[in-house]
């Protein structure tokens, strides 16, 4: 009964780190895309830009622009994802 319980809690917790590094991998993948896309290097993405190199980003400018700024930095982006 102890080595299934033992077995069920480590099952659990290479589950929840598997979940965690596969976010990390996420969050890191579209930090590399925002740089690449944002083409001045200010740290901000227009519209054009993110039309250019962030579709899906383009594709809701409107919702991640919450103060319609005219343009979304990656806190932007991320906090849209933690949203969804």
């Amino acid at each position: 009964m102890k080595r299934q319980i033992g077995a069920a809690a480590l099952v659990t917790a290479m589950a929840i780190f598997g979940a965690s590094m596969a976010q990390a991998q996420s969050v890191a993948q579209m930090e590399s895309r925002f740089a690449a896309a944002d083409k001045d290097g200010d740290g901000k993405l227009t519209r054009e830009e993110a039309k250019a190199g962030m579709p899906r980003v383009y594709a809701n400018f409107s919702k991640i622009d919450r103060d319609g700024k005219g343009y979304v930095t990656i806190d932007d982006i991320k906090a849209a994802m933690a949203a969804m």
